[in-house]
């Protein structure tokens, strides 16, 4: 069968999460920053939240037959370069995906993964720490927990390098551990890999909290897999074009900031 193909075709990038109607997080941010670097992304979504820039009030989340359906047709469809996870919502939706995209799917995989909002409202039936241990994070290419989750993933791990250290042993490829939590001076993100090679990026603490930092970080890197960039030069220029749109952010309603996504 001929294909529409052509030689500067945008690559397509499959992200999987939850929707937030102050456009901050979620899956628009996914979109706004795969754009941003060039791909088009298609969305898979997992969960219907009631959140605004400040807090979480309510959520909804799809069933996993529902969330495997729009897997299934999405990827019928489209040649996917990459696949970008978020807000799962349950441990059912993660181990829906996950055996999904291991019998179905050889791109690159980035898991963020989403256990609570900024603020710590829950957005989960259930505890999905299991679930990302037992099934998603094992085919990831990139993990991109912040301090908090790295913590509440690998618990028993007595300080950071040996809790990313445990994440690797269960079949991740990288983990980013980003340092936007706190009241340090400087950012610290720390890539650790299953080669045992480590490296960091620091950047200028700003002043304000954002809304979608995270989402914006691993979709950004997501597109630069789907571009053809290697793990190392994919989250330099990931981690870049998150710091630039969190200093361009604005803050449009009464909460967090809002990071500007452009190209």
């Amino acid at each position: 069968m001929k294909t529409n193909k052509t030689a500067h075709q945008r690559p397509v990038v499959m992200v999987i999460g939850g929707q937030d109607p102050s456009g901050g997080a979620g899956l628009q941010a996914d979109i706004e920053s795969i754009m941003a670097a060039g791909c088009h992304a298609v969305t898979v979504l997992t969960a219907v939240t009631v959140q605004d820039s400040a807090s979480v009030a309510d959520f909804m989340v799809m069933e996993p037959e529902l969330v495997l359906a729009q897997m299934k047709t999405v990827m019928a469809d489209f040649p996917i370069a990459a696949v970008k996870t978020g807000m799962m919502g349950s441990a059912g939706n993660i181990a829906a995906v996950s055996d999904w995209l291991k019998q179905n799917s050889k791109a690159p995989l980035v898991v963020d993964p989403v256990l609570a909002s900024n603020e710590g409202d829950r957005l989960a039936i259930d505890d999905l720490v299991p679930a990302y241990r037992e099934k998603l994070l094992p085919i990831a290419t990139i993990a991109t927990p912040n301090s908090e989750e790295l913590e509440r993933l690998a618990p028993a791990a007595k300080g950071q390098s040996k809790a990313a250290a445990e994440l690797l042993a269960l079949g991740c490829d990288h983990v980013l551990v980003t340092g936007g939590h706190g009241k340090t001076g400087k950012i610290h993100n720390r890539l650790y890999s299953r080669n045992g090679k480590t490296s960091e990026m620091s950047w200028p603490r700003l002043a304000h909290e954002y809304h979608g930092s995270g989402c914006t970080l691993a979709s950004a890197a997501a597109a630069q897999l789907a571009l053809g960039e290697k793990v190392k030069p994919a989250l330099t220029i990931a981690q870049a074009y998150t710091y630039q749109a969190l200093v361009k952010g604005e803050r449009l309603g009464k909460g967090q900031w809002i990071p500007f996504r452009k190209s």
